[in-house]
This record gives C-alpha cells, sequence and structure tokens, in this order.
C-alpha cells in the first residue's frame, strides 16, 4: 500500500507558477514511478509528467519546456513546477505512484486555477 498527499495548488493569473508536492509513504521502496495527472472540468484525466525510479522523465506535448516534474533526495517526493501558466491549465492535479506489480496509487488530487 502506498499513501499519497499532494500540496501546492491554488489560484494563479496567466503566466505565473507554482508547485506541486506530493508525500508518498507506506510501501515506497516498490515505487517504481511517480507522476502527475490533471482533470479539466468536462474532460478525460490526462497525463502531464513522470518520472521513473531511474530519473527518466516523460511529459504531456501541451506542457512540455514549461513543466518540471523532480523527485526529492529522500525519493519519496515528487514535485511539478509549472511555470507560464495558461488557462488552459486549469483543473484538478493528482499524484499517481506506480509500484512494481503495475498496481496505480492516488492521491486525493489538488485544484489548480489560472485566471486570464
Amino acid at each position: 500500500q502506498v499513501q499519497l498527499v499532494e500540496s501546492g495548488g491554488g489560484l494563479v493569473q496567466a503566466g505565473g507558477s507554482l508547485r506541486l508536492s506530493c508525500a508518498a509513504s507506506g510501501s515506497i521502496f516498490s515505487i517504481n514511478a511517480l507522476g502527475w495527472y490533471r482533470r479539466a472540468p468536462g474532460k478525460q484525466r490526462e497525463l502531464v509528467a513522470a518520472i521513473t525510479s531511474g530519473g527518466s522523465t516523460n511529459y504531456a506535448d501541451s506542457v512540455k519546456g514549461r513543466f518540471t516534474v523532480s523527485r526529492g533526495n529522500a525519493k519519496n517526493t515528487v514535485y511539478l513546477q509549472m511555470n507560464s501558466l495558461k488557462p488552459e491549465d486549469t483543473a484538478v492535479y493528482y499524484c499517481a505512484a506506480r509500484i512494481v506489480t503495475g498496481t496505480d496509487y492516488w492521491g486525493q488530487g489538488t485544484q489548480v486555477t489560472v485566471s486570464s
């Protein structure tokens, strides 16, 4: 079992920045990858960015060059630095962890709202 707690969402003007944090607890040594997903109103959940235990990263095309995913030194935290935010980035952002068995765990989500 892995528990995930996100923080750092909020309201920001277009062009601004936010940093999301996610702390994992429980069976953290079974985690293969950590990532961020988002669900905008009326849309399906989509992958924003992910980072593997080996440090490889993957980004949605819509956020490349603006968002950066990273892991903390303790390896049980993951961050999403979001720069040059756009109104279309408005969504609930979810932290996710995939463990060695292929099972995914999810955080409760944090709201990000970008005003124009």
